[in-house]
């Protein structure tokens, strides 16, 4: 049965968070810093929720605050969280000073992990890397990167980030971030090319 929490402080923003995603964050209103406070003095984790145009989304990513880089005189904080794992709102609760909810965390269904499913991910990601950076990641680096670790590397948009959290099982993770990157490199390749005719004044050069 999944884990249930009754009182997982809750945090509505316009991002999406995945597991193993780091996540700056600036905290300037009261109820949030009362929030982060209460979680730095337990050690708890609270949970970023996409509120999106259609509302706020129901699964969302428990976050664990890594660092406070800094406090600021009138109480605001700029923090670093990094998500942990990914939940389903079951109930709002409206009696603490800040958003909260009973929570049930997500569990991935039982399946094993396809060897081609994870390596076209690995290829695609270490093709989307070097044509962005020039660099393309040693094979060491790309061990034991899952979809989530890929993923939150690259600024896909938050539908997709969305839809990503949302499935229940590696796999089809590892094949939705595939079809991501495949996409991602179509763009840098068009804008790519963009910026070749721009410098060559649109003419086709020879030499």
């Amino acid at each position: 049965m999944p884990e249930r929490l009754r009182d997982l402080p809750l945090f509505p923003l316009g991002l999406v968070a995945l597991p193993t995603e780091s996540v700056p964050l600036h905290i300037f209103e009261d109820r949030y810093k009362t929030m982060v406070e209460e979680c730095l003095a337990n050690s708890r984790e609270f949970g970023i929720v996409w509120l999106s145009d259609d509302g706020l989304k129901t699964i969302g990513c428990a976050c664990e605050i890594v660092d406070v880089l800094e406090r600021m005189e009138d109480g605001r904080l700029n923090i670093l969280t990094r998500g942990t794992r990914p939940f389903r709102v079951v109930e709002r609760i409206e009696d603490r000073p800040y958003p909260a909810g009973i929570v049930e965390f997500l569990d991935d269904r039982e399946e094993p992990l396809d060897p081609s499913v994870l390596a076209a991910a690995h290829d695609a990601y270490a093709d989307l890397v070097e044509e962005a950076t020039d660099r393309r990641p040693d094979a060491d680096d790309l061990d034991g990167m899952g979809a989530y670790d890929m993923a939150s590397t690259v600024d896909f948009g938050l539908d997709a980030k969305q839809g990503l959290l949302d499935l229940r099982a590696e796999n089809a993770r590892l094949r939705l971030v595939t079809r991501l990157f495949r996409a991602a490199i179509k763009r840098l390749e068009l804008v790519s090319r963009a910026r070749e005719r721009a410098r060559s004044n649109g003419k086709v050069r020879f030499t």
